[in-house]
């Protein structure tokens, strides 16, 4: 039953569908191999064996009887630690939170549990979702599946690595400010940002409310289409027949491509030759008013954050790894008209933005700058910890300050990848798009 480790969520659907796949034996595969790998502890933070192996057994009974609920009926995925599970620790990376366990499920696991899910367990983050780089002392430090010395990324970094690593066939994440594309880049699969608004926050510990969104990631594109629908309870678009012909692409040289570095530009520079020879327009373009939100980007995410956890955080911030800490107290003295300015500043750049991309069909450009930084490093050089952070979340940035969905696919470089974003609410173009690069990329 090892086979089952290597494939993608709708591979495995197709399968329990044909009788080819049991979900009862699917479920204690991977939950076998959860408990039995070396890293296991620094993956999950709790793996759900009761529940999952109830879920799978309803799962097989439906699909004995031809009553499957969805195209995923039956097949397990792994949960970030800040979606509320029901009786089961929702701690969210931080000793702040040790001991919370909630008495609902989040919204998006009621609705992707209605439809057949097989809930596997919760993965370990960044310490209340608050850096892109995966590192946390405070509970656990995934690993990169390309580099054991390296962090896998963050926010969703437990997530990333339960997929990469082979302990789930998918996982869902959330992305402030690329939280779901940059573990995923990192670790070679596919990752997607939601439009801020899609999808239900309900029962989701927050960060930044107005910029916190969920989402998968997953091996392939059909995957993530597949598990969108699922936590929304609604149908996937068709992404048959998507071509790139004819597709025109915005690669956006404003902010995007300062100090990139070796491989990210190469994985990048491979894919977009990929993408063209497969019959794609790429346009190089400029958004100099994206240059203000980006520039007020710390204010506006510090100022949100510790508003909604200055109480508790004051209360026992001795408990708090200190970088996170003061990252949360960035916050602390920004004065109302200096953030309602930043906000007149960013909507303003969003309409330069629609402006100017309005006659393509996506924006391009590397999902991350960097590649994944040494752990050892991390732990013992503050700066170091900064600047990489920021770089980090640099690109991934836009999108959620744009308030676009974003996807990012792997290039063949390990941990570089190729970031595509849409309209907002466009996330069915979007994937539809992705899928056709992700077949010219292959």
């Amino acid at each position: 039953m090892t086979d089952l480790l290597s494939r993608g969520a709708a591979e495995l659907g197709r399968g329990i569908a044909a009788g080819e796949v049991d979900p009862l034996a699917l479920a204690e595969t991977c939950l076998d191999a959860a408990s039995a790998h070396p890293l296991r502890d620094r993956i999950y933070a709790r793996l759900t064996p009761e529940r999952a192996r109830a879920e799978a057994e309803a799962a097989a009974g439906r699909a004995k009887r031809g009553q499957r609920r969805g195209p995923l009926d039956g097949v397990p995925v792994s949960w970030k630690d800040l979606f509320d599970t029901a009786g089961t620790a929702t701690e969210a990376g931080s000793a702040l939170l040790k001991g919370r366990v909630p008495a609902r499920d989040a919204a998006v696991l009621q609705s992707a549990t209605a439809l057949g899910l097989v809930c596997l367990g919760k993965t370990h983050l960044s310490e209340l979702a608050f850096s892109g780089l995966g590192y946390n002392p405070v509970t656990a430090t995934p690993p990169c599946v390309n580099d054991a010395g390296a962090v896998s990324g963050g926010s969703s970094s437990g997530a990333a690595a339960s997929v990469a690593f082979g302990l789930a066939p998918a996982a869902i994440g959330s992305d402030t400010g690329g939280s779901v594309r940059v573990p995923a880049a990192w670790n070679d699969l596919v990752g997607l940002k939601t439009t801020a608004g899609r999808l239900s926050l309900e029962g989701v510990v927050p960060l930044a409310a107005r910029f916190d969104t969920v989402g998968p990631l997953a091996r392939r594109v059909e995957d993530a289409a597949l598990l969108l629908a699922a936590l929304e309870g609604t149908r996937a678009p068709d992404l048959r027949g998507a071509r790139l012909d004819g597709a025109r692409l915005a690669e956006i040289r404003t902010i995007a491509f300062d100090d990139l570095r070796d491989a990210p530009e190469e994985g990048y520079t491979r894919a977009r030759a990929r993408l063209e020879a497969a019959g794609a327009e790429v346009v190089p373009i400029e958004v100099p008013a994206l240059e203000g939100p980006m520039g007020d980007s710390a204010l506006l995410y510090t100022s949100e954050a510790y508003a909604a956890w200055r109480e508790v955080i004051e209360a026992n911030p001795d408990a708090m790894f200190p970088e996170i800490l003061a990252r949360f107290r960035g916050g602390a003295e920004t004065r109302a008209a200096d953030y309602l300015a930043a906000w007149e500043r960013m909507m303003a750049a969003r309409r330069a933005w629609a402006d100017a991309t309005a006659g393509f069909d996506a924006v391009i450009c590397p999902t991350v700058a960097i590649a994944p930084p040494q752990l050892d490093r991390l732990e013992t050089e503050s700066a170091y910890y900064r600047t990489e952070n920021l770089l980090t979340l640099r690109n991934t940035r836009i999108g959620n300050l744009m308030k676009l969905p974003g996807l990012t696919l792997p290039t063949g470089v390990p941990s570089a990848g190729i970031q595509f974003l849409g309209r907002p609410m466009g996330e069915a173009a979007l994937l539809r798009l992705s899928a056709a690069a992700e077949a010219a990329l292959a």
